[in-house]
């Protein structure tokens, strides 16, 4: 088998893959539940003023860029998405580093391989793999503490305004108390919508802002809340109030639903690691035996098989497991 039959072989693994995940995937709950929260949103807002705004926000950007983030921009599918997702880690990491990162580590994975005596359209190959999946998880890892800090101490954050809005205070003034007192993301992002105030934009425009970056059920509800009640009135503090206990009940169900779903969240990970476990160990013991997955092109095949039938099962338990509130 020459290296462009390895070529087609890889290439229809990866695809295979691909239509595997996509096939189990199914819609998106948070997707689905974010349309329906700008649905309720464009209902009560004016779309006039928010063109605008996008247009502005893209023609700044634009002019801000460095010349390495627009030529990456160019070769990235989807750059705003990807800018996005970097910002709510809270962590400055621009664009272009962070692909310089992805191509640095696909390359150092990929030259190691070849210098172990895999083959070199394999090791490129696990090399894409690793650069384009280690630094994704490990975002997606940075984002996922963060939107749980926030996500905890976000109760606790409109109580306290609820507590002064009940003061007198108006509700500029008990943003600033929050935003000095709620230690962790949600204190910065109270501060972020606090200062965006100051400096001349409207309430809705800067909990819109902070609600987009964030991309969290709990910051939707306060946004679209607060902008319902500033156009049909009525009393601030009781609607914040029962908000605030609709979020915690709702934390409440996530932390039983996650004690519900341990067991079998650990025992899918136990059956998904196990055979790199063994594979693993069985090298360390005799690395000559186990070897020939690297060399042989029938145990090549054999191997890649094996891990596009243990991906489609580990895509199906992961949607067993998994549950939207």
């Amino acid at each position: 088998m020459d290296t462009f039959q390895l070529l087609i072989l890889a290439g229809g693994v990866f695809v295979t893959l691909v239509i595997a995940i996509l096939a189990f995937s199914g819609p998106s709950a948070n997707a689905a539940q974010k349309k329906r929260l700008e649905a309720v949103k464009a209902r009560h807002s004016g779309g006039g003023a928010d063109v605008i705004e996008q247009q502005m926000k893209r023609i700044v950007a634009t002019r801000l860029q460095t010349p390495s983030e627009g030529l990456f921009q160019r070769f990235i599918p989807n750059p705003a998405l990807l800018s996005a997702r970097l910002g709510r880690t809270g962590k400055s990491i621009p664009l272009a580093r962070y692909v310089q990162a992805c191509i640095a580590l696909a390359l150092v994975v990929a030259a190691v391989l070849t210098v172990k005596g895999t083959p070199f359209i394999i090791a490129l190959l696990l090399g894409v793999v690793v650069g384009l999946g280690l630094p994704h998880f490990v975002i997606g890892i940075l984002i996922g503490k963060r939107g749980a800090n926030f996500t905890a101490r976000f109760p606790d954050a409109i109580d306290l305004m609820v507590r002064g809005l009940r003061s007198g205070l108006p509700i500029s003034e008990t943003l600033s108390i929050v935003a000095s007192e709620i230690p962790g993301a949600c204190g910065v992002e109270f501060r972020n919508i606090s200062d965006r105030i100051r400096i001349g934009k409207t309430m809705d425009q800067a909990l819109q802002e902070t609600a987009d970056r964030m991309n969290t059920p709990e910051i939707q509800f306060f946004a679209i809340t607060l902008q319902i009640q500033r156009e049909t009135g009525g009393n601030l503090a009781e609607t914040l109030s029962n908000l605030s206990e609709v979020l915690r009940k709702r934390s409440t169900m996530k932390l039983k639903i996650k004690a519900m779903s341990s067991e079998s969240k650990a025992s899918a990970f136990i059956i998904g690691a196990l055979p790199f476990a063994v594979f693993l160990g069985l090298y360390s013991i005799n690395p000559e035996y186990m070897g020939g997955f690297f060399e042989d092109v029938r145990l090549m095949i054999a191997m890649g098989g094996g891990l596009v039938w243990m991906s489609i099962g580990a895509a199906v338990m992961a949607k067993m497991i998994s549950f939207e509130i």
